[in-house]
């Protein structure tokens, strides 16, 4: 999932404080959800996704 948050966030454009401004998170937390080692709640998954315009689904590998 951080992989396909940081394909998305890049091909945008965005930095990683850019994104996290738009999803109303810190840049650390967006950071730690791309390298793998931080959990991310549906809720914050879903502010994530609007602020990439894409589904969940699109960024979550079933």
């Amino acid at each position: 999932m951080g992989t396909a948050i940081r394909k998305r966030r890049l091909a945008l454009g965005l930095t990683q404080e850019q994104l996290a401004e738009k999803a109303d998170l810190h840049w650390t937390y967006v950071s730690g959800i791309e390298r793998g080692i931080r959990n991310v709640s549906i809720v914050n998954l879903f502010h994530i996704a609007m602020a990439l315009d894409v589904r969940v689904r699109d960024l979550v590998k079933f």
